[in-house]
């Protein structure tokens, strides 16, 4: 009775794809999976380069991926991680992916005769739903890190995450001796303005005062919301005269903003602050405290004001 070749037949059954090529990248075998996958033929592909039937391949690595695993006869392996895939094959998952392509998880096996390497197997294995669902994965973890440190309002950082940003730049500017500077202003009467016109008005007013504020700022300053109506700005390796100018900025771009809500329009005018760190400074709070101070004696001087905060007294700074 004629014992049937068992890995040839297995080879016929897995829902993997098989290819074994020889030194010389030249196909010897090519499964049923992927004659399906790849639309090609027995007669299509053996005897034939691999780099002929699959052109996509990455002609570099892909030889120095086979000359690894036959000299140290020993195998190899490609997740989709790496790669999300070395052969163009068209996945028939009925998902949306952002690939028209099979994902691949591929393992390279060194084939001994006689004792000496003379074939490597390629197993790719459709990774395309764990792709796919990996990938949803991330994209929710990025959006809750996102809220964890967003302001769900106006899209700028939430005081928690503001306030860790102030602590390591407060550490390096200690650190590396670098200037530091901080704004915080409110904007003027902002209650008298939610009574009057109600709260979707002062969110509408909070949400385009972040945006016209952002488009003051350089990439490196950190822009948060630190509380209600009250808003900050980092300002990093920066002198208190360049900071006095961005807060000046600041005021005059909000006095001279109108807000238009139900066919009405309306302004608001806005108190800043500004502190830089001082060497009696030990904490980030120090800085904040020391705005906050100056913020204050800005509305308690009539408002639509920016004051900065110097040791001992508060001065006017404009």
């Amino acid at each position: 009775m004629r014992i049937p070749d068992i890995g040839k037949t297995i080879a016929e059954q897995i829902n993997t794809g098989v290819i074994v090529v020889d030194l010389e990248c030249n196909i010897v075998e090519f499964n049923r999976f992927m004659q399906v996958h790849a639309n090609k033929s027995l007669e299509q592909v053996i005897g034939c380069s691999i780099f002929d039937v699959f052109p996509e391949l990455p002609t570099r690595w892909f030889n120095r991926k086979l000359s690894s695993v036959s000299s140290l006869n020993s195998p190899g392996f490609c997740s989709w991680e790496q790669r999300h895939h070395l052969f163009e094959l068209p996945h028939h998952r009925p998902i949306t992916t952002d690939s028209h392509f099979m994902a691949q998880n591929c393992t390279f096996i060194p084939i001994e005769d006689n004792n000496k390497v003379e074939y490597v197997c390629i197993l790719i294995e459709d990774a395309t739903d764990v792709a796919h669902y990996q990938g949803k994965l991330n994209k929710a973890l990025e959006e809750l890190a996102k809220a964890n440190r967003i302001d769900g309002l106006t899209q700028i950082f939430n005081r928690k995450h503001w306030e860790e940003c102030l602590d390591k730049e407060f550490s390096r500017a200690r650190r590396y001796d670098h200037d530091l500077a901080l704004i915080m202003f409110d904007l003027d009467h902002f209650k008298r303005l939610n009574d009057n016109f109600g709260h979707q008005c002062g969110d509408k007013v909070l949400i385009e005062t972040a945006q016209r504020v952002n488009a003051l700022l350089r990439s490196c300053d950190l822009f948060g919301r630190y509380g209600g109506e009250e808003f900050a700005v980092i300002l990093p390796e920066t002198e208190v005269s360049g900071a006095l100018d961005v807060a000046e900025r600041i005021r005059a771009e909000l006095e001279k903003q109108v807000f238009v809500f139900q066919d009405q329009e309306l302004t608001v005018t806005t108190s800043v602050g500004v502190a830089s760190i001082q060497p009696s400074d030990t904490r980030y709070e120090n800085l904040i405290a020391n705005t906050d101070a100056a913020l204050y004696k800005a509305k308690a001087l009539g408002r639509n004001q920016t004051y900065q905060y110097k040791v001992n007294h508060l001065s006017n700074a404009v």
